[in-house]
């Protein structure tokens, strides 16, 4: 078999010419096959027609694998001739023919060191385009980040604007001012709460040495 890649022929046929030659070569080889089973069994019928016949089946069966093995010798032969004419005349693009679809560089040709400068600045906007879509998403969670603060401080000032209606319909006054008051007497309690607190643990203290 041809050690040739054959690679533009693979493009244009769509499989490898030496599968090609494979896949014939096995269909002849296993027509061939058949075909000394089949003259074997015919041998064979006419022996059995025979009377006192001294030729066993043992000895037809070596005689169709000499014969066999003589015919594939010779086939192999005719089939490296043929299939080098196949591969040369029939499964074979000239150098000179162009494919439909590589006439582009034909029009647009470019050297090696054009196209890796061309493949460099293709990989550099990859990763600006990498880059640029990681932006985009930190982005878009600091959005969603501030969207969802947003509705915090909206549910912060309406509950706010509520506290100052209350306070408006009880006639307090500036919200601010009612706010500040109630900041202020709620330390006071907090004071008082904590000074309830220490007496009650002086008078259990006291109790418990009783």
């Amino acid at each position: 078999m041809s050690v040739d890649p054959m690679a533009y022929e693979t493009q244009f046929f769509g499989f490898t010419p030496q599968t090609c030659m494979l896949r014939v070569y096995i269909a002849f080889q296993d027509y061939l096959f058949e075909m000394m089973l089949v003259v074997e069994g015919v041998m064979l019928k006419k022996l059995d027609g025979i009377p006192d016949c001294k030729i066993s089946p043992s000895q037809i069966r070596k005689c169709t694998e000499k014969f066999l093995l003589f015919m594939k010798e010779h086939f192999d032969k005719l089939f490296a001739k043929m299939e080098e004419v196949l591969l040369q005349l029939v499964l074979n693009i000239p150098k000179n023919v162009l494919l439909p679809e590589d006439r582009v560089q034909e029009q647009y040709p470019y050297s090696k060191e054009e196209f890796q400068a061309l493949q460099d600045e293709l990989q550099q906007l990859q990763q600006q385009c990498r880059a640029e879509a990681a932006v985009e998403q930190a982005l878009r969670a600091e959005l969603e980040e501030q969207a969802a603060v947003k509705a915090e401080l909206e549910k912060i000032l309406q509950c706010f604007d509520g506290l100052e209606n209350i306070c408006r319909e009880h006639g307090a006054g500036n919200f601010k001012e009612s706010f500040a008051l109630l900041t202020q007497s709620s330390k006071k309690l907090q004071d008082v709460l904590k000074d309830v607190e220490e007496k009650s643990k002086k008078l259990k203290q006291h109790d418990q040495l009783m």
